[in-house]
């Protein structure tokens, strides 16, 4: 089968976490013998971000890392229709622009043989619903969102025709442990500061307890401004910028532990779901402790595959317990791989994604199923 995935980019993740899972999932229909490429925009602020930040070898890294996935930009005069047309299956992520969401439907709805698929990742649905609201998505066969909370919002305003929950996942092909590499570092943190959406929490979360305890602490990410960047720097904690999303595992090797520090509108208006570096740091086997954050729906077992700190003092007793012990420490990191494996990994996605297709009346799935999933 032919996949097609409109993304705002496949080779940035420049403050764009769609496309680490969107990699995973791509790589994974390329091994079972799909084939699966990504139309991203000409002006993609990810990917142009990326490249007045790191400059073109980081595009070029990403087709080293990543030679079998395949992605093509696509200008104003782009023939969509041409493209669509030889595609079994169309998912269009919810930051494609409208005039275009609108037009893929349309193309639907005017017999094209394909099903078409909406892929929300985001909080907009919530945080500025007009945004979503305006959407054309009548022509659309189904909506993927990945949370519970976010497919209820949609069934709730009447956006989409069926909607179904696809959590993002661990792409295990490259999230991993890896025991042979030295830990040089104590506490490190993966994410981007952004829009004040966390400023508070990641105060009380993340830089007060590194300091109080003295962890050689390291955060990588991006959008940090400049009171951000001094309440690193008098917390001594080094700040070291954008890093690869290829490249995490192997920083997150070198440290004791992590921390999960959720944007305020998914633990207000969207609980149970967490953001895609729970199920990467977990997949690399690094103990995580989790700022206050509601699983609704039990992806997890919190206290066993991860600790949870109602407060910034909690935060620092328990990062000091992981510091110092041992069994401790290894007891999270056993357990979150356990889940993972079972549960969380792109793999799982795509039998899950094939699933939804057989459900859409999708040509060719039957015989894609896990064996005892396609006999029931």
């Amino acid at each position: 089968m032919k996949f097609l995935f409109y993304t705002h980019s496949l080779v940035s993740d420049w403050n764009h976490g769609n496309a680490h899972f969107l990699r995973g999932i791509m790589r994974e229909l390329n091994r079972r013998h799909h084939e699966a490429l990504a139309l991203e925009p000409e002006e993609s602020w990810s990917r142009s971000n990326l490249l007045s930040d790191q400059g073109p070898r980081a595009v070029e890294k990403f087709h080293d890392l990543f030679p079998q996935l395949r992605s093509q930009i696509y200008g104003p005069h782009f023939d969509h229709e041409a493209a669509i047309a030889e595609a079994d299956v169309v998912v269009v992520h919810e930051w494609t622009e409208p005039a275009l969401v609108e037009r893929i439907g349309r193309a639907r709805r005017s017999g094209a043989d394909f099903t078409l698929l909406f892929h929300d990742t985001h909080h907009r649905a919530v945080s500025a619903k007009g945004d979503i609201a305006g959407l054309t998505l009548e022509d659309y066969d189904g909506v993927l969102a990945f949370g519970e909370t976010l497919r209820q919002r949609y069934l709730q305003a009447g956006w989409g025709r069926s909607v179904f929950t696809w959590h993002e996942a661990a792409d295990d092909a490259l999230f991993y442990p890896r025991p042979e590499i030295e830990k040089t570092g104590d506490l490190i943190w993966i994410g981007n500061w952004g829009d004040d959406e966390r400023s508070t929490e990641l105060m009380e979360f993340l830089v007060r307890p590194a300091r109080e305890l003295r962890l050689k602490t390291t955060v990588r990410g991006v959008r940090y401004p400049q009171q951000a960047l001094d309440a690193l720097e008098d917390a001594d904690i080094a700040y070291g910028g954008w890093i690869a999303n290829a490249e995490a595992p192997l920083a997150f090797a070198g440290h004791k532990a992590t921390v999960h520090i959720p944007r305020r509108p998914y633990v207000e208006n969207l609980p149970g779901i967490p953001t895609i570096r729970v199920f990467e740091a977990l997949a690399c086997g690094i103990p995580l402790i989790s700022a206050p954050w509601h699983d609704a729906e039990a992806l997890f077992r919190p206290g066993k595959d991860y600790l949870v700190a109602e407060n910034g003092r909690e935060m620092t007793r328990l990062l000091r317990e992981v510091m110092t012990d041992d069994a401790l420490a290894a007891a999270l990191i056993t357990s979150g791989l356990e889940t993972i494996r079972a549960r969380h990994t792109c793999r799982h996605r795509v039998d899950e994604l094939f699933s939804i297709l057989e459900q859409c009346g999708t040509a060719g799935v039957v015989g894609q199923l896990p064996a005892k999933e396609a006999a029931e």
